[in-house]
């Protein structure tokens, strides 16, 4: 289905939600993202749709041989492309000029539709157990999510964020997800919203989110939530590992590699699978004691399917001061369940709550495994400042990220209901 419909994406991060957008029909005029090797990932994944679009894709095939530099991959492309992405913390210093940007790439056009969500650390429930949150200026960034709401007046706009917002308060004990939806209303916008799990819409993951639709006007009767269509694919977790080359802790390379057997028939029906190059399968390395552990958390699961409490250790195991904290701190990815558990930043810290299931691989999850658990595409390429890889802001982004199949979900429906 192809839209004319144009949106703004801001807190925009590596851009999963923004492409489930463009693989349902809408089209972006910027991206607004305030990390920097981030927004390098959103100008790639810019120039990958813009050469596909124009039977050009070979040269963005070039690019992840390192065949050409990032310079020549964005020289290839028109230079409105790489300006639509905008590098800038969102804030009263930025505003102005973030509008006048976002101005000159829409032109005289109107833009139907504004999604993201703020950065969520500041209403995670982890978040909050570190305490000192009160102060953080992420708190307050809807309100300026409601400054582009005002300014551009779209039709529709999208915001997602985690269950946390459900319950956090400002230091007057006032719910920061009421004063949200006050100001919404206040500025000619009525809300509805569901809390949306990724795994019944395709995404092999456990991972519940806050979706709140707005649409401008007064409410009707009748809601206009875009529900999107349910998917519960036959298949598990193995579906998303088992044509990836075996590695070991330390081993592969974030240069292209080839599947080792055919992909599955949900990596297909995901639109994971691509035809292009696969890059990012490298694990990072592990100390023997890590390894010996992960080895104790895959039999376990194999044996008794059950997961390793820290406890469950030999003595010798144990060097962790905080016992009785985060006693799961060691997590299998289990292959044989339709979804996994969460994947979130965390992963770019260490890889002890993602080993993969494989006892004979023993190691963590690779940037490209955990990108497919968050449904992205096979040829998104995930970049850093320099220019040269850096698994730990690939990582990062990869956790940070919206699942494609569930923001492609609901972007199919709302072009539907438009």
């Amino acid at each position: 289905m192809s839209s004319t419909l144009k949106f703004l994406d801001l807190f925009a991060g590596a851009g999963g939600l923004s492409e489930g957008f463009i693989r349902a029909g809408f089209k972006p005029i910027a991206h607004v993202e305030a990390d920097a090797s981030a927004c390098f990932t959103l100008k790639t994944r810019q120039a990958f749709h813009w050469l596909k679009n124009n039977n050009s894709i070979d040269l963005y095939s070039k690019y992840l041989k390192n065949e050409i530099t990032r310079n020549e991959l964005y020289s290839a492309v028109p230079i409105s492309e790489i300006d639509s992405v905008i590098n800038e913390f969102i804030g009263p210093d930025t505003l102005d000029n973030i509008f006048q940007k976002v101005d000159e790439q829409l032109g005289k056009s109107q833009l139907d539709l504004i999604i993201g969500g703020p950065p969520c650390q500041a209403y995670s429930l982890i978040g909050r157990a570190r305490g000192n949150m009160d102060d953080d200026p992420r708190n307050h960034l809807y309100k300026y999510y409601a400054e582009f709401l005002k300014r551009y007046k779209p039709k529709y706009f999208v915001f997602e964020n985690v269950l946390g917002l459900l319950t956090a308060k400002d230091p007057s004990d006032e719910l920061y997800f009421d004063k949200m939806k006050s100001l919404f209303i206040e500025i000619g916008y009525s809300i509805e919203y569901r809390v949306l799990s990724a795994n019944e819409y395709g995404v092999m993951q456990n991972r519940k989110r806050i979706i709140l639709v707005g649409k401008r006007g007064h409410r009707s009767k009748k809601s206009f939530y875009p529900e999107p269509e349910q998917w519960l694919p036959q298949a598990n977790v193995w579906d998303l590992l088992n044509d990836l080359p075996q590695i070991i802790a330390g081993g592969g390379q974030t240069t292209p590699v080839e599947p080792i057997t055919k992909p599955s028939e949900w990596l297909k029906q995901a639109q994971i699978y691509s035809n292009l190059p696969l890059t990012w399968h490298e694990a990072r390395p592990h100390s023997q004691q890590d390894l010996e552990i992960y080895k104790h958390a895959v039999n376990l699961w194999n044996t008794e399917k059950r997961r390793l409490h820290y406890d469950d250790l030999p003595e010798h195991l144990k060097s962790h001061k905080g016992r009785n904290s985060f006693v799961d701190r060691f997590k299998v990815v289990a292959g044989d369940l339709a979804a996994c558990h969460t994947v979130v930043a965390h992963i770019s810290k260490d890889g002890h709550h993602y080993i993969h299931p494989d006892i004979e691989q023993n190691r963590s999850l690779t940037p490209r495994e955990a990108a497919r658990i968050q449904s992205f595409p096979d040829d998104y390429y995930f970049e850093n400042v320099s220019g040269k890889p850096a698994r730990t802001s690939a990582f990062k982004q990869i956790g940070n990220a919206v699942p494609v199949l569930l923001a492609q979900k609901i972007a199919e429906k709302l072009l539907k209901d438009w």
